[in-house]
């Protein structure tokens, strides 16, 4: 059985379970903080599979993940600005793709890598912008989240970013994203299919790990309490960029 998975995902069983345990991770993470498990496994296993490869494998793990949580996302979000949002990133996820599927693994990887950590550590040092609580600004937002779930599947971070400006609270800024990916996780997939980049072994890979990242996320859910919430950004932000920069680290020296 385990040798039929491995054929049919194509990886090795130490790369599995390497994967299993990263995406594990980055589901009590998505659990705990209502995004970044994508950017969890571009961060670590970006050393493993090229960024376009982690793509279709981020996307079953985002749906995993958000059919968990859609619930209450769906009570607690604004609406409006997510459809706003969604709207955006819509039109922004083939903008994306087409620059991933178009430069080497190499630049992906450094380009990927780079983006979370620049990404993380302005949400860490509390970057508000203003402008973004325009109309534009909504759906500028959504175009360059769409623009980076195409490149990097990490769309989420932008849109904590977003939601950052809004000054809103802990609550409400997890359901928002919680709901976002995923109404943003359906409509991509179109696009993924034309663009190539969702195969039959990417869905396999991503199916073959949906059991972790389910378990991942339940853990998660559970650790966050009205005590933790202060704490549970700084603490995921921090983590990305760690991850980030060490294999960031790695791949220039490598």
């Amino acid at each position: 059985m385990l040798d039929t998975l491995l054929t049919w995902t194509d990886l090795t069983g130490q790369e599995f379970a390497i994967l299993a345990g990263i995406v594990m991770v980055a589901g009590i993470v998505r659990g705990f903080s209502g995004f970044a498990l994508s950017a969890v496994v571009m961060a670590t296993a970006v050393l493993i599979l090229p960024p376009v490869q982690l793509i279709p494998i981020c996307w079953w793990l985002e749906i995993v993940a958000s059919v968990l949580m859609a619930r209450g996302g769906w009570k607690e979000a604004d609406r409006g600005i997510v459809l706003g949002l969604v709207v955006g990133s819509t039109v922004g996820v083939p903008f994306g793709l087409w620059l991933t599927t178009s430069i080497s693994v190499a630049a992906s990887k450094f380009i990927v890598l780079t983006l979370i950590i620049v990404l993380a550590a302005t949400q860490l040092a509390k970057v508000r912008m203003p402008f973004l609580a325009t109309k534009p600004g909504l759906f500028g937002s959504g175009f360059a989240a769409g623009v980076v779930t195409g490149l990097a599947h990490v769309g989420g971070m932008v849109i904590a970013l977003y939601v950052l400006s809004q000054d809103a609270p802990a609550a409400k800024m997890r359901a928002a994203l919680v709901l976002f990916l995923f109404l943003g996780a359906l409509t991509s997939m179109i696009t993924l299919l034309w663009f190539g980049v969702m195969n039959g072994t990417g869905a396999a890979r991503g199916l073959s790990l949906a059991l972790p990242v389910a378990i991942g996320v339940f853990v998660g859910q559970r650790l966050f309490t009205p005590r933790l919430a202060p704490y549970y950004r700084p603490f995921c932000l921090s983590l990305l960029c760690a991850l980030a920069g060490a294999a960031l680290i790695r791949t220039q020296i490598v």
